[in-house]
C-alpha cells in the first residue's frame, strides 16, 4: 500500500527531526524504547502521512505511536478526525500522555514493548 503526503506539511516535518524538536516524553520513548530498531522493527519520527504528521511510526507493523502533551485537550477534534483517518486505511494507534510517561514510564514501557510484540505477532 503506498500511503501518501501533502507536501505543505513536509518542510515542517523535516524541521521537526533535524532540530530534534520532541517534548521530553518523546524523547524518552524515543531512545529507551524505539530509536535504532531496538524493538527489531524501524520507527521513525515526525512521519508524514497524508496531511498529518506522526509522532513515530512503523510501516512495517502499520503502528503509530502518539504522545499526548497539553496541546492535545484543545485539539481533541483534530485528533479524533486524525485517528479515524488512519484507523480506516489500516494504521493502529497507541496513545500515552506526558504525564503517564513521566510519572510512570517503567509501566508504559513494559505496555508499549508488549502491544508492538501483540501487533508483531499478527503480521
Amino acid at each position: 500500500m503506498i500511503l501518501y503526503y501533502k507536501g505543505q506539511n513536509k518542510n515542517y516535518a523535516r524541521i521537526n527531526r533535524n532540530q530534534h524538536v520532541m517534548t521530553k516524553a518523546e524523547g524518552k520513548i524515543w531512545n529507551l524504547v524505539l530509536r535504532k530498531d531496538k524493538t527489531w522493527y524501524r520507527f521513525l519520527r515526525q512521519k508524514l502521512l497524508w496531511n498529518y504528521i506522526l509522532d513515530f511510526y512503523c510501516y512495517k507493523l502499520k503502528l503509530w505511536i502518539e504522545i499526548d502533551d497539553k496541546s492535545h485537550e484543545q485539539k481533541w477534534e483534530y485528533d479524533e478526525k486524525r485517528t479515524k483517518y488512519l484507523n480506516n486505511i489500516g494504521i493502529q494507534i497507541i496513545r500515552y500522555t506526558n504525564n503517564s510517561i513521566h510519572y510512570e514510564l517503567d509501566a508504559v514501557i513494559l505496555d508499549l514493548e508488549n502491544k508492538i510484540k501483540k501487533i508483531a505477532s499478527k503480521i
